[in-house]
């Protein structure tokens, strides 16, 4: 409190000046403080851009091994509805008659790539957007395809899956969920084969989902999609191969 008045009898004073210089240090400190708090918001924001020019760089080296991937209709569920293009796959209601061909999954509600890759890295791109429920990844081509399918390293199937809506997992075998903080719509799968890795890209944000490393490839690989069942029409959106595009992050 400032008081002007110095000679109040039972009146706690203390001189102006006095006051003045304590309210003084007291504006001193806290314009300090601020100025630090603002220092601190400041490089957090450039640690933010920085992490997102990173992430940027990082997607944008493993796109450059992009593949043009299509669909193969030989392989697919019988309940699995293609786009003329091999670039689309949602699932339908009806089980389809189509040939029970020794390369077709009869259990399992997937589709592999029609090309396959022995060597060298390559990279693919599926837009998941407005799905609850989808499997990708890639697959060992000497996969069982006709029974269940054990969504494990060990059964030749490298995958990243969502669940419900916003549960998604790594196949490590054992599964362990993801935490993600937004769910992507659009992701990105990178494979060098001789390093034995398996990258799994957000391509909205560039934020790395998961890697299989390690990995040891013997055999030719297929790109791998599921879009997963109907669920009542609630996850009747398809899965779509897009072309590759820098990121605008």
């Amino acid at each position: 409190m400032l008081c002007s008045v110095l000679e109040h009898k039972n009146h706690e004073f203390v001189p102006l000046r006095e006051e003045y210089e304590g309210k003084k240090a007291e504006l001193g400190k806290t314009e300090a403080v601020i100025q630090q708090m603002i220092q601190k918001r400041q490089l957090k924001i450039q640690e933010i851009k920085d992490f997102s020019s990173l992430k940027a760089a990082e997607l944008k080296t493993v796109q450059q091994y992009a593949v043009d991937v299509t669909l193969d209709p030989d392989t697919a569920y019988p309940n699995l509805i293609l786009s003329d293009d091999g670039k689309q796959v949602y699932c339908g209601d009806v089980r389809m008659n189509v040939p029970d061909n020794p390369e077709r999954f009869s259990a399992c509600v997937c589709v592999l790539g029609a090309q396959s890759f022995s060597s060298g890295r390559f990279y693919f791109e599926v837009q998941v957007k407005g799905k609850t429920d989808w499997d990708l990844g890639v697959a060992r081509e000497s996969i069982n395809r006709k029974g269940n399918v054990m969504l494990r390293p060990q059964y030749g199937l490298w995958t990243v899956v969502l669940r419900n809506g916003n549960e998604y997992r790594a196949c490590a075998g054992p599964s362990f969920r993801l935490c993600l903080y937004s769910g992507p719509e659009k992701v990105g799968v990178f494979v060098d084969y001789e390093e034995g890795l398996v990258s799994f890209y957000d391509v909205g944000t560039g934020a790395l989902i998961y890697s299989f490393t390690g990995c040891s490839f013997t055999h030719k690989l297929h790109p791998y999609f599921s879009p997963y069942l109907n669920q009542g029409g609630n996850n009747s959106s398809p899965l779509i191969i897009c072309p590759v595009h820098p990121p605008k992050f």
